[in-house]
């Protein structure tokens, strides 16, 4: 029973990291479009992107091997 509910959390994670990677991304995308980050901001703030890049592509990459 503890491995099923494990397996549960761990999906139930793995949405949400995805689903707020994704949400990151495009809150980024959309406030460097307008102009909202000082000069010195925009390192930070592609390295979040970036983290958020592979945040996404790593649930994907474990969606994939699951269904496999």
């Amino acid at each position: 029973m503890a491995g099923k509910e494990d397996k549960l959390q761990a999906d139930q994670l793995r949405d949400l990291a995805n689903r707020v990677g994704r949400s990151t991304i495009a809150v980024v995308d959309t406030i460097v479009q307008r102009g909202g980050f000082r000069g010195e901001e925009l390192s930070t703030i592609g390295q979040l992107r970036d983290q958020c890049v592979q945040i996404v592509a790593m649930c994907e990459q474990a969606v994939q091997q699951e269904s496999e």
